[in-house]
């Protein structure tokens, strides 16, 4: 049987090899990042950072800060459910998948939206109700997604 290129360019683990471990960042660490992302943000995207971080928040009360794909993001129940960062001329909020738009379609016409992202200009006000319930389904789709495929059991 023929290997493809990508396996081909991959070694197997050696047995007994040690796996590398990945060293997560602790909570005290994410905050740090979280602050100093937003102290690298001119004063417009940094206002409508916290409009939209606090949203989030009312929406996922239980969440804690994380910081992920050099962006701020939330983790509830330790999974995160949104991403959101700031750019030049919007501030984004992801992944806010086919399906959570298509359930807000009425309500996220009008802002410009590319697969799992969503944005919002900075010369409008962040639409926090609208944050508010696309959270809330974000958060009700990982739940579901965990009740149907849990994690597998670490190995030993």
């Amino acid at each position: 049987m023929a290997r493809s290129a990508a396996a081909r360019r991959t070694r197997p683990a050696r047995r007994g090899a040690k796996r590398k471990s990945v060293v997560k960042p602790t909570a005290a660490e994410d905050r740090a990042n979280v602050r100093a992302y937003f102290a690298a943000m001119p004063p417009a995207q940094r206002k409508a950072l916290a409009i939209l971080r606090d949203a989030i928040r009312s929406a996922a009360p239980g969440a804690a800060e994380a910081f992920s794909y050099r962006i701020p993001a939330m983790r509830l129940e330790g999974r995160i459910v949104v991403w959101y960062a700031a750019f030049k001329n919007h501030v984004s909020l992801f992944p806010i998948g086919a399906a959570i738009r298509r359930a807000h379609a009425a309500e996220v016409e009008g802002y410009e939206t590319s697969t799992g992202t969503i944005r919002f200009p900075l010369d409008e006000p962040v639409p926090v109700r609208l944050v508010h319930r696309l959270v809330k389904a974000r958060i009700a789709q990982v739940r579901a997604r965990e009740r149907v495929t849990p994690r597998p059991a670490a190995r030993r």
